[in-house]
């Protein structure tokens, strides 16, 4: 027997609102959350799109304190904001039975930088609690203490992909009926010098626009330079839609489908042909075809060749259907936030779903004649019928994931 899959919470951190409220009414207003970065002798200056949040925003002991790398913080927040609005706080019988699927590109690596920087620079010692900190895990672990959650719990570190693969497991377990309910979602917090410096050195971190820093990531646009990173969480509690229905649950969406596969063709540099199969592969999923998607967000990373090569692929998996497609990047004002990004985008078409809205691919100066396709340009679109969506995440060493949600009257 399978089962339909509800989505009852979602929860956000991120650099366009600290909630699922606040992040879609960034998204009517297209506000942007890119912002200048400290400049140091040490690397150029540069941008990011980190969340603006107050130190009391999660209430911590001093143990916890000393626990809690940013990554951790920020999933705690959004997992608490997603129980609570699905009604899963209030039931801890059933958060106990819950599984957790969490996605991080990097894990804790602001407690590691702080590790090497007492190490080298200050000739000191690091934390004694620096691994726990760092580990990829240590969000999920985090919930799981914190919450009572006592199934299985599982982490993905699948580069850009890890939180769309985390949410896209979650989902087929649910169907299957391997779980009854689950808390998935992804974090990454990469704001950091060693990573700057790093995505610097492959020449694909976009250099800032002095004039106006907040346009700086400008995704299918003839001027784009390429990414902005960005840090936060977005967390999502799936379960049993009947199970929902049958508790008075806010149903924010279903999700239908789901696909990922390998390009096995290179580390970094994307193919079409594993693109195009992963959007096939996840509309087959959902036994839908190509002409029932209305909205797509796209990977629309700002990279000279990842935003063709998508472009290309959306062509060839949509076929006719491309023309009419609105296609939407929203890393233009939210930034790429690594191994969270497939759960925030996800939680983007959710509010897309909700909101009746197309979100937009903000500062699209002069769109580039080889991304061809209608990228909702500079301003979202209000009132549309929107029924199903479609989330893309590509990563470096070729995997992709792709997601199909659709609305629930």
């Amino acid at each position: 027997m399978t089962h339909r899959v509800a989505v009852t919470g979602c929860g956000v951190v991120s650099a366009i609102g600290n909630s699922f409220d606040d992040l879609a009414k960034a998204l009517r207003s297209g506000q942007s959350g890119v912002r200048l970065a400290a400049s140091t002798a040490r690397h150029r200056v540069t941008v990011a799109a980190c969340p603006l949040l107050e130190s009391t925003d999660l209430e911590l002991s001093t143990t916890e304190r000393a626990l809690f790398d940013p990554v951790s913080r920020y999933t705690v927040l959004a997992a608490e904001q997603a129980l609570a609005q699905s009604g899963l706080a209030n039931d801890p019988e059933r958060r106990r039975a819950a599984a957790l699927y969490m996605g991080t590109a990097l894990g804790g690596v602001h407690s590691m930088e702080d590790a090497y920087r007492d190490i080298w620079y200050h000739g000191a010692p690091p934390k004694p609690l620096t691994i726990v900190c760092s580990m990829s895990n240590a969000p999920a672990a985090h919930i799981a203490i914190r919450f009572g959650i006592q199934g299985p719990n599982i982490t993905y570190s699948v580069a850009c992909a890890s939180s769309a693969i985390a949410i896209g497991e979650a989902f087929h377990a649910i169907r299957e009926g391997r779980v009854p309910c689950a808390i998935a979602g992804g974090a990454e917090a990469c704001v950091t010098t060693g990573v700057v410096r790093s995505w610097q050195a492959m020449r694909v971190l976009a250099s800032a626009d002095r004039c106006a820093p907040e346009e700086t990531c400008r995704p299918f646009s003839r001027d784009r330079t390429g990414i902005v990173l960005g840090e936060g969480a977005a967390v999502l509690i799936l379960e049993r839609l009947d199970d929902a229905i049958r508790r008075s649950a806010p149903i924010l969406c279903e999700l239908v489908g789901f696909a990922a596969n390998a390009d096995a063709t290179h580390v970094c540099i994307p193919a079409l042909e594993g693109q195009a199969l992963a959007m096939a592969g996840a509309l087959a999923d959902a036994q839908l075809p190509p002409e029932s998607i209305d909205y797509l967000n796209a990977h629309g990373t700002a990279t000279r060749a990842g935003d063709i090569t998508e472009t290309r692929a959306i062509r060839q998996a949509f076929g006719n259907h491309a023309d009419a497609l609105a296609v939407s990047s929203t890393k233009s004002v939210h930034g790429h936030l690594l191994g969270a990004a497939g759960a925030l985008e996800l939680a983007v078409c959710i509010a897309a779903l909700r909101e009746r809205l197309l979100p937009a691919t903000m500062h699209l100066r002069q769109q580039d004649a080889e991304c061809d396709l209608d990228f909702v340009a500079n301003a979202p679109r209000a009132g549309v019928e929107i029924r199903r969506v479609m989330s893309n995440s590509f990563a470096f060493g070729g995997s992709n994931a792709v997601l199909v949600a659709a609305r629930v009257d």
